[in-house]
């Protein structure tokens, strides 16, 4: 008999997930070409040609040297190789003006491994972690896995910035982290300085009124993806008590690799122990280490960066072509997603119809804010191409057109 936590967990499946899987049915049953699947931010440029030189370089100086093999492959402490973490510190110190060495950084598997081990560290059963809807649905999961809750606060419906006097009611004596996921999926907005330092100010005034830390926690996979004259931004100079939790899935197009890093900066409340429990909670929770051949990987390619033109021009292909056929649409600011307003009132009706004409969409309500979908526009330029004529028809059968 399986768990009723898991039995749970199965209950709110990933919908993403389910969609994606409906998707490989019906490529074989009508042909890839006719199935315009946006269901899953899987990266569709390819790893920079970098990242695959430098992967051969490694093992053909591990092939070259004696022992080398299990020096690559072995492995090292639980926080990853100290040259690697090095070199990040240094890239990110070079970019952000920030003062972070080896010791600040653990190198995690995915961005997904980094959340999962900042929260068995940070988390008591019962705390609280806030979300900003719309929000990745795995939060849930993630904060269920330690016994915590999801507080999800509403956005500003007109721009899908959040709601800054809903967060502060939202906040609590149990309040113990708020998730900031910026370029955000699902929505492709960014948090500008202002909303952060907005954002700092109530934290801090919290924190002395309850006598707690409340941690905000950067989830940044999309960092580099931003459009429009926008620029990168590194969060913690808005508030001390930032940690930072970074995955190359999208910046090198590497999401099966599961590569990532934390960084908890010295000004952090606890660091010292956060970053010793981070450490632990790497081996407890059974990853024990960052995979080691694509760590050294990554660490001599970090001026590398995916095509973000590419995914600029599918923004604006879907996003002009969705508009004039009469949908309503926030137009993204990064990220790969486009969020779209559904023109029917029960959205899953409206993801339905879009089945009907092989067009599949993720429900917004898997991202905490029914009323919408998402489309994933990391796909190729022909996909969009050939899917507008099918999003016609939809715009028709909704009475759009």
């Amino acid at each position: 008999m399986v768990s009723q936590k898991i039995l749970k967990a199965l209950e709110g499946s990933s919908a993403i997930r389910a969609m994606f899987v409906e998707g490989k049915r019906m490529a074989e049953q009508y042909g890839a070409e006719n199935v315009y699947d946006f269901s899953l931010g899987n990266p569709a440029t390819p790893a920079p040609a970098a990242v695959n030189d430098a992967m051969r370089a490694l093992l053909d100086e591990s092939d070259a040297s004696e022992g080398g093999s299990l020096e690559l492959h072995g492995y090292m402490e639980n926080a990853g190789y100290e040259t690697v973490r090095a070199a990040i510190a240094e890239n990110l110190n070079r970019r952000f003006g920030t003062s972070f060495d080896a010791h600040n950084l653990v190198m995690t598997v995915g961005a997904a491994g980094g959340l999962n081990i900042i929260f068995k560290t940070i988390l008591d059963p019962g705390s609280e972690v806030i979300v900003f809807a719309p929000f990745f649905g795995e939060y849930r999961q993630y904060a269920a896995n330690f016994d915590a809750e999801v507080v999800a606060v509403m956005p500003d419906r007109e721009t899908f910035q959040p709601d800054l006097a809903d967060f502060e009611a939202k906040l609590s004596p149990r309040t113990r982290a708020l998730i900031v996921n910026t370029p955000n999926n699902p929505t492709g907005v960014i948090y500008k300085p202002e909303t952060m330092r907005r954002i700092a100010e109530i934290l801090e005034r919290k924190q002395q009124e309850y006598g707690t830390d409340i941690y905000l926690i950067s989830d940044e996979p999309y960092r580099e993806l931003v459009y429009d004259g926008n620029r990168e931004d590194f969060l913690t100079k808005y508030y001390k008590n930032t940690l930072v939790g970074y995955s190359f899935s999208k910046s090198l197009s590497l999401p099966g690799e599961r590569i990532g890093y934390v960084v908890v900066p010295d000004e952090a409340a606890d660091a010292e122990e956060l970053l010793r429990g981070i450490e632990i909670s790497n081996r407890t929770l059974g990853f024990v280490n960052a995979p080691s051949l694509i760590q050294k990987a990554v660490a001599l390619c970090l001026e590398e960066k995916t095509d973000v033109a590419f995914y600029d021009n599918n923004r604006r292909m879907l996003y002009e072509g969705l508009m004039k056929l009469g949908f309503s649409c926030i137009k993204p600011e990064g990220a790969f997603y486009l969020w779209v307003k559904s023109p029917m009132e029960d959205e899953e009706a409206f993801v339905n119809e879009g089945k009907k004409r092989h067009i599949l969409m993720v429900k917004g309500g898997a991202f905490g804010c029914p009323g919408y979908v998402r489309l994933a526009y990391c796909v190729s330029p022909q996909t969009i191409e050939r899917s507008l004529p099918a999003f016609e028809k939809l715009a028709e059968a909704c009475g759009l057109t």
